[in-house]
């Protein structure tokens, strides 16, 4: 085995070697061979389609995890699938949902559209956008494996230590765990910091920091707070992988180790984590909502204020998932006063998009359906949260479906909707057509009342008692129909996205093309052509005001002002080390994951070549000609 892997980083350094040279003839090259040229981009367009696509793929592989795991608790004593499979099968679903499908759908959003909002040709570390993506992709990958090689994670989407360690979890599968999300971790990582850097220099002249949109500006808080929630989580990995392959005892509580610090710096990661995957469906939902009601955003500032004020209170309340492991009253009361407290900046937003809405011309499209919708599942996911902050109501409802109902009304009602908010109102920018909008009515009304059948019922069934992660429940205790109808709602949302599939693959085929602006848009994206050219934008625009295209659109400017003359335009070339960087992160992975230290290692060695050749590459990019670019401009 380990023979083959040294033949594997051999052949990873001659593929490096024999591609290399950014030269006129490597990039026709590239344009030539249609997948090597997406597995080179360095396109922050293409990356963030990538992320769409990667997403997508996880997003089907959690479903199917869910519809599963529905199929099986749909009646009592149910013997589909039980045992040791169910709990690979639940902590698979959280898994993935949560550290593969939500943050990176939003993630694809956020490559395409913050540039272009912000009068920017490309992000900052155009090399760093494409190996942040590799490295999530085969991170996802590694974890998925599991289900083919060796047995998937079964100690839940916490991995909770002792349960994780040895002792309880045989095998490899809390391997496949560990080192599959620190992998996709450092590529998080470095988009957060990717997307920190280009939003702070690279905005254009006169786009001050309180004349960014909101999606802007929500998605610079997730990335800060990316940057100070994800290295507590690659900490405790670290000391978990070590207690599994060397015998260490950070958690083992036999060698001395304390099992309730895992839970510690799990939550101080996994509380901002709810936080930096609904910050940026917030932005979504504030740019939908002024869009559609054809208002300028009610209350801008107090938003603003609002969204920084939840990144900082999101890094105080992680200990109210601790309120049961007898930390005393006075820690339990302090962070519950600080869940509570969140809820206020919570609820300015709420009322700042009403206010929005109210007086407003308002179209109903799908974006706006999924918008307006957003609203009462976030309120009612809201409205339990704050009961699960009363430390002794949380004691009755810890470790009930209660809890599992409450997060998925957050996490559907925040990420998943506004996701699609997103996805249907930046459609025509990112592919330059128009999704149906018939079918995405159909889309929504099928997807959202079947979110509120499935989940709206497992209130009771966690009021009546039933404990979560289980895969079975006796008749007679009041949980038959209201499993029953859970069931039946996951078989309508499955439903909903068959139809958006359906949608998707049609307006792909055959669909309306869509000019630059088709919804009448108040940000910069809206003042180029749909799909934007390679370059964004011809000349650097000049933002006067905040909603900059609104403003000049009012103003009778069928296009922006522009604060530089025309010239040549810089870009960087594409680029392969960064999938061969993250593949050979992939070998090491895999190589931990089965305890051979030899392949570990021998991966980790071609990370360091692939580091080596960055270092010394020299790639200046190329130059669009500006004759060229008037030319093309003007047909």
């Amino acid at each position: 085995m380990a023979t083959l892997v040294i033949l594997i980083v051999v052949a990873l350094f001659l593929t490096a070697i024999l591609t290399g040279g950014y030269n006129e003839r490597y990039l026709e090259r590239v344009r030539q061979n249609w997948l090597w040229e997406w597995i080179t981009t360095v396109d922050h367009k293409k990356i963030g389609i990538l992320y769409l696509m990667a997403g997508g793929f996880f997003f089907t592989v959690g479903g199917l995890e869910a519809l599963l795991i529905r199929i099986q608790l749909m009646f009592p004593n149910g013997k589909f699938i039980i045992g040791d499979t169910f709990n690979q099968l639940l902590s698979m679903h959280g898994t993935t949902m949560i550290f593969l499908v939500s943050l990176p759908l939003l993630f694809g959003l956020m490559n395409v559209i913050v540039p272009l909002q912000i009068g920017a040709r490309d992000v900052a570390f155009p090399f760093i956008n494409s190996l942040g993506f590799w490295l999530y992709f085969v991170g996802g990958l590694t974890l998925n494996l599991s289900w083919i090689f060796g047995g998937a994670p079964d100690a839940g989407w916490t991995s909770y230590a002792t349960l994780a360690l040895n002792e309880f979890s045989p095998g490899p599968g809390v391997n496949y765990y560990v080192l599959g999300l620190q992998i996709a971790g450092f590529g998080t990582l470095m988009s957060g910091i990717n997307f920190l850097v280009t939003i702070i220099n690279m905005r254009a002249p006169g786009m001050s920091y309180l004349r960014m949109p909101l999606f802007t500006w929500t998605s610079f808080v997730t990335s800060a707070l990316i940057l100070f929630a994800f290295p507590p989580l690659t900490a405790g990995m670290f000391m978990m992988m070590f207690d599994r392959l060397f015998e260490t005892s950070f958690f083992a509580t036999s060698g001395g180790g304390n099992s309730v610090i895992w839970q510690h710096i799990f939550w101080i990661f996994g509380h901002p984590e709810v936080y930096i995957l609904v910050l940026p469906a917030f932005g979504v939902f504030s740019d939908v909502i002024s869009t559609f009601s054809r208002k300028r955003l009610f209350g801008y500032h107090s938003m603003v204020f609002a969204v920084v004020l939840i990144g900082f209170l999101g890094f105080m309340v992680w200990v109210h998932h601790m309120f049961t492991v007898g930390l005393g009253a006075i820690a339990n009361t302090i962070f519950a006063i600080a869940t509570m407290a969140i809820a206020v900046p919570t609820g300015i937003k709420v009322f700042n998009w009403l206010f929005t809405m109210w007086g407003g011309r308002i179209r109903f499209t799908t974006a706006m359906l999924f918008a307006a919708g957003f609203i009462v599942v976030f309120v009612m996911g809201g409205v339990t949260g704050v009961m699960l902050s009363v430390v002794p109501a949380d004691l009755q409802f810890h470790d009930s479906y209660f809890v599992v109902a409450h997060f998925h009304y957050v996490l559907i009602g925040g990420t998943i909707l506004g996701f699609f908010a997103g996805l249907y109102y930046w459609w025509p920018k990112i592919f330059g057509s128009l999704l149906d909008e018939k079918w995405g009515r159909w889309h929504f009304w099928i997807f959202y009342l079947g979110m509120h059948l499935t989940f709206f019922p497992q209130h009771f069934l966690g009021l009546f008692g039933m404990p979560r992660r289980v895969f079975t429940y006796e008749a007679g205790y009041n949980l038959e129909m209201n499993n029953l109808l859970s069931s039946l709602g996951a078989f309508l949302m499955t439903a909903g996205m068959l139809i958006f599939l359906f949608n998707v693959v049609r307006t792909l085929t055959k669909g309306k093309k869509a000019p630059g602006d088709p919804w009448d848009g108040r940000s910069l994206e809206w003042s180029i052509p749909s799909p934007p050219p390679v370059y964004n934008f011809l000349q650097t625009p000049k933002v006067r005001g905040l909603d900059p295209w609104w403003l000049e659109k009012r103003e009778g400017n069928d296009q922006m002002p522009v604060a530089e003359p025309l010239g040549p335009i810089h870009m960087p070339s594409p680029n392969h080390l960064p999938f061969l960087m993250s593949l050979s992160f992939f070998v090491s992975g895999i190589g931990f994951v089965f305890h051979s230290l030899a392949v570990g290692f021998m991966g980790l060695v071609g990370v360091v070549i692939t580091l080596y050749m960055r270092s010394f590459e020299e790639d200046h990019g190329y130059h669009l000609i500006p004759e060229e670019l008037e030319k093309e401009a003007k047909s």
